[in-house]
């Protein structure tokens, strides 16, 4: 049971992993560092609730994350 819970958190993070070109010449929702801290928080919320965790704590390990991903080589630079 709690397989599937995951794997559904890892598929609706795949999802949103698709929106970072908006196509109007602006930074996508995960190419700023306020993006990806929302982004983060709505993942981390979604894990915790699946795994039967404090979703507080889940959106703000997430928020954290996300925020703090925006120096880290490999990954895109945030505007």
């Amino acid at each position: 049971m709690r397989i599937q819970l995951l794997l559904a958190a890892v598929a609706m993070a795949g999802t949103v992993a698709g929106c970072t070109q908006s196509g109007y010449g602006q930074p996508g929702v995960l190419q700023t560092q306020g993006g990806r801290a929302v982004t983060g928080a709505v993942i981390g919320a979604a894990i915790a609730d699946a795994t039967d965790e404090n979703m507080v704590a889940g959106a703000s390990l997430g928020a954290l994350a996300g925020g703090a991903s925006c120096g880290l080589p490999g990954l895109p630079r945030c505007y």
